[in-house]
């Protein structure tokens, strides 16, 4: 049978905005906009790894599922792959990393995600947006990805990078890059295993060591930006937009 879970990575160490998962946004914590958003997707069952018990504390009394995993991982798909060996291994062939700072995720992309996974023979997916201005492609903190055609709404292409700036951008087709991966089990197991890339760490983008391992990333097309959430700006500026 298959069965997908949505495993949601998230940890209070954060480097630039501490203890962001238990940020209130509307009296909300983050994570649980973000757990909320994963179960009205009806994507899969939805689990929160993490290592601090005062996150799971905060999930179990807001109806989540969680795992408990160490303190210290490379990027937030070992710490998924943790949660699946833990409890999930043989029950679910598709594991969605969702990342835990993007309370305004639509939960229909989703469920877009699964379904492309499903109808496509694909190691790793994931999904893109519209670069609104050159502000974004400039700005570091937004990542963005290339593909070699328009992307358009019922496409999943292979990804030829990932990147936070770049200097040979003329004429490329460039998006803006949405933070979830959907792996299939095979594919989650064969990319812990790899040690941390170059460009990994270069980059700082967990999805590199897929790429210069040979692993095919593709990405669907969705049309709204979740906001990330790194900094004070981006806290600011999603809780205008969620109000």
């Amino acid at each position: 049978m298959k069965t997908t879970a949505i495993i949601i990575p998230t940890r209070l160490k954060a480097r630039r905005l501490p203890n962001k998962p238990l940020i209130k946004i509307n009296n909300i914590p983050m994570i649980v906009h973000v757990l909320n958003k994963a179960k009205e997707s009806s994507a899969g069952e939805v689990i929160v790894a993490t290592p601090d018990q005062e996150i799971i504390d905060v999930v179990k009394k807001n109806g989540g599922n969680t795992v408990l995993t160490k303190n210290e991982h490379p990027s937030g798909s070992d710490r998924v792959y943790e949660a699946y060996m833990k409890n999930l291994k043989k029950k679910f062939d598709l594991i969605i990393n969702l990342q835990g700072d993007m309370p305004n995720i639509k939960p229909n992309s989703i469920s877009k995600l699964e379904k492309m996974m499903r109808n496509n023979d694909c190691e790793i997916g994931t999904l893109a947006s519209p670069i609104k201005n050159k502000e974004e492609i400039e700005d570091p903190n937004i990542v963005k990805l290339l593909v070699d055609q328009d992307l358009k709404d019922n496409d999943f292409l292979e990804v030829k990078d990932f990147f936070r700036i770049r200097s040979d951008l003329n004429q490329k087709r460039i998006y803006h890059h949405i933070g979830i991966y959907a792996f299939t089990s095979d594919a989650l197991t064969k990319y812990v295993k790899f040690p941390r890339s170059k460009l990994e760490i270069k980059r700082n983008l967990e999805q590199m060591r897929a790429m210069e391992n040979k692993m095919i990333i593709k990405t669907g097309y969705y049309d709204s930006i979740p906001l990330g959430v790194d900094t004070e700006k981006d806290l600011k500026q999603i809780t205008k937009e969620m109000i």
